[in-house]
């Protein structure tokens, strides 16, 4: 039986973002973080966002910054990465 995957995410007073089921960060900048999760693709937004902690054998995320939204990008197609990441950016 497969083990299913933990995936957790908690803001904390909207500054700082603890998060665990990333697979992979797919970009990032200031303003912008762009996650795939084992939940599917996820767009975290806001002001003077920086990565402070990434382990990718644990999938946890720390992130501080001013957020102000996140938005999951639903997976319409099995096995589509690609196909997700190249719709998200068109």
């Amino acid at each position: 039986m497969e083990e299913k995957q933990r995936h957790s995410v908690a803001i904390y007073g909207r500054r700082q973002l603890v998060m665990e089921g990333v697979i992979q960060v797919v970009s990032f900048d200031e303003t912008e973080i762009v996650l795939e999760t084992n939940m599917g693709a996820l767009i975290l937004k806001g002001e003077g966002l920086h990565i402070t902690q990434l382990s990718k054998d644990t999938g946890g995320l720390t992130a501080e910054g001013n957020f102000n939204s996140f938005q999951y990008v639903e997976n319409r197609t099995k096995g589509a990465g690609k196909g997700i990441l190249k719709r998200m950016f068109k």
